[in-house]
């Protein structure tokens, strides 16, 4: 009897869940709520599904929350209480306006070292055309909050209608300490201004952190080293810090899931208990994509994935059809193609790297991939499906 063919691939479910307090059991929670959507929905769990939480949920189930003053007292006492330069911030009421007022509450003198024309995921300060207009290279030349303003005025966030720069001045007057504000885009230019530097980036940290410590300054910290231990009983992340929090309330924010691979493994475990299937499991936040029109860069958490299972190491290995379709096999049509085809995938090398076939693949990692799947699935409004079931990633052609 021919086997019946499959004519769908990938598939991406989001998957209704509870709203989740903390304290809740994610992992059965997680692993009940696929269970019932399979069953009510009508489909089946395979092996190598994937089965992602954002981590969010993850977050709140462990109570991963810290205070604006669980920030403060850990800023004076790893900065010192005084003047700190606060350099390279993303322009985020969401992301970064709830930690700046815990690091203004730590501090007598916050310097706001912004970068410009825009910060490290693309949200702008001001255009690459008012930048030509005026003159002015920002690899090299350092402005003043005052000289910013002569030459380019008030520029709005053109998504939020928000002046970062107004709005962020303003919320450290707010909290009780001076600020002085300039704009460049080398670290060491803040050493004018402040010897104890609390760097916001988020991929660039570790460089800026060396750059800074070469050029002499006496404290470096990142927001990976503040709230990377509890402080009075809060949560904290062991690895990231402050990097991947959101607002909770106006005086605390939600960390990023702390140590969540006991979280996956317990999930996979249940699946496998209840359905024989080995499946996969990762927490996502931001996807890895940047956004053509507004030029920002979804991914403002430090990593796509902070846990998951090993099946989800690595990177694709795949080859390129239309470039078998058009070279190898350029001479066959119809089934004959078809078969060569799956042949070359059924031979292909464990890695193929260089193989002209495999050109024009997403060598991205899977959790990178997979997560960007998620995340755009999901969404970040009031969708209600914190999990998201991917079946058929890892199929091909001869599946």
């Amino acid at each position: 009897m021919e086997q019946k063919q499959r004519r769908v691939g990938t598939v991406s479910r989001g998957i209704r869940c509870p709203i989740i307090r903390e304290g809740d059991d994610i992992a059965k929670i997680v692993a009940d709520s696929v269970l019932e959507a399979a069953e009510y929905e009508g489909f089946e769990i395979r092996d190598r599904d994937v089965i992602s939480v954002t981590e969010s949920v993850v977050a709140r189930a462990q109570g991963n929350y810290a205070t604006v003053q669980n920030i403060a007292d850990d800023v004076k006492a790893k900065l010192g209480g005084g003047t700190v330069g606060v350099i390279f911030p993303i322009l985020s009421r969401n992301r970064f306006a709830i930690c700046l007022r815990g690091i203004a509450m730590g501090a007598k003198k916050v310097v706001i070292m912004f970068s410009y024309p825009s910060d490290e995921v693309g949200n702008e300060l001001v255009s690459l055309d008012k930048l030509d207009a005026a003159g002015v290279n920002p690899y090299s030349d350092v402005l003043t909050l005052e000289k910013y303003r002569e030459l380019f005025g008030v520029n709005l966030h053109e998504f939020t209608g928000v002046d970062y720069v107004e709005y962020y001045g303003n919320l450290v007057r707010e909290c009780g300490a001076e600020v002085e504000i300039i704009f460049a885009n080398h670290a060491e230019a803040v050493l004018d201004y402040a010897d104890h530097v609390l760097c916001c980036d988020i991929h660039t940290r570790a460089r800026t952190k060396r750059i800074l410590k070469a050029a002499g300054a006496k404290v470096v910290c990142g927001l990976d080293d503040i709230m990377n231990s509890p402080v009075n009983g809060s949560g904290c992340n062991e690895s990231y810090g402050l990097l991947g929090s959101n607002k909770s309330t106006e005086d605390k924010v939600k960390l990023f899931p702390n140590n969540c691979k006991p979280v996956v493994l317990d999930i996979q475990k249940r699946i496998m208990e209840k359905t024989g299937k080995h499946v996969e499991v990762m927490v996502y936040g931001d996807g890895a994509f940047k956004d053509p029109k507004g030029k920002i860069w979804e991914l403002a958490d430090p990593v796509v994935s902070p846990a998951f299972t090993d099946g989800l190491i690595g990177t694709p290995n795949e080859l390129k059809l239309k470039y078998l379709a058009d070279n190898d096999f350029k001479d066959l049509s119809g089934e004959a193609l078809k078969e060569a085809i799956s042949a070359s995938i059924k031979a292909k090398d464990g890695d193929l790297k260089g193989n002209m076939a495999s050109q024009g693949t997403t060598p991205r990692q899977l959790t990178d991939l997979i997560g960007s799947l998620c995340d755009l699935t999901s969404g970040s409004g009031d969708t209600g499906t914190p999990v998201v079931l991917v079946q058929g990633y890892f199929d091909n052609y001869t599946n």
